[in-house]
């Protein structure tokens, strides 16, 4: 039943990621820290492997500490119904402990495989704009599930915290934003570390793909246990033979990817 509800949600059509990242359009809406080597990711600790600097102050960072007290509600209320399920009054959160149980049972991949493919039949794709009356909500994982319904944040927030749950290390966690570079529309995916490579887990697949296979996207933003942080101002271009080349972003582009607003799934 999971997998031809979710062939049928597929072909309905994706719809709207509903997110606005950046609030006012102000260039100095997400302020990274000073660049000082200290303060910069290496390369090869992110996803697409490229550097990263944490930010101080933006729009983008406070919705993610907003949510981080949702989150910490939640994780009392899940350790409560881990405790007794009998006396759990949350289907949202006997449904996501169910979901983080099968996870458990597998290793390594088929661990990650576990929660994405749950996750991805659990939630129907809906706007925020369809589900909340307003763009750029973002939804913790219990309410997601109670609800049923979110887009692709919501999607990538409810995995990073069931793959947590089903002990993977913080460390091993990001969620990162993308840009499509054809359509010219952001997207959002849970991403987890395995054996030294990152996977991507979207809403949009079943299979998970490598970071270093993903085409046509930009990573823009990365979240992960220190906080929110944004890419070196770098873009994925593919070459002739396919293989990813990394380059620098013109002003134009950069500035481009400030202003947009309305960010689609």
């Amino acid at each position: 039943m999971g997998l031809s509800v979710y062939s049928h949600a597929f072909r309905a059509g994706i719809v709207a990621c509903g997110l606005a990242w950046f609030g006012p359009a102000d260039l100095r809406a997400e302020t990274a820290e000073p660049s000082a080597p200290a303060e910069l990711v290496q390369r090869s600790a992110e996803p697409f492997g490229l550097a990263a600097s944490l930010l101080t102050s933006g729009g983008l960072r406070d919705k993610w500490l907003g949510l981080q007290r949702r989150l910490e509600d939640e994780m009392v209320q899940l350790a409560l119904c881990e405790g007794d399920r009998d006396g759990c009054v949350s289907p949202a959160a006997l449904k996501f402990l169910d979901i983080v149980d099968a996870a458990r049972l597998r290793e390594g991949r088929a661990r990650l495989g576990e929660i994405n493919r749950a996750i991805n039949l659990a939630i129907r794709p809906v706007s925020d704009l369809a589900q909340h009356g307003q763009i750029d909500v973002w939804t913790s994982p219990l309410a997601t599930l109670a609800r049923g319904g979110g887009d692709c944040e919501d999607y990538a927030i409810a995995k990073f915290i069931a793959l947590r749950h089903a002990g993977l290390a913080p460390d091993d966690l990001r969620i990162v934003v993308l840009r499509d570079t054809i359509h010219g529309e952001d997207h959002a995916v849970a991403a987890a570390r395995l054996d030294g490579r990152w996977l991507t887990l979207d809403n949009r697949r079943m299979a998970m793909v490598e970071d270093a296979d993903v085409r046509n996207f930009r990573p823009t933003f990365v979240i992960g246990q220190h906080g929110v942080m944004r890419y070196a101002d770098a873009s994925l271009l593919a070459d002739a033979s396919g293989s990813i080349l990394v380059a620098p972003l013109v002003l134009s582009a950069l500035v481009a990817d400030q202003l947009n607003l309305p960010i689609t799934d």
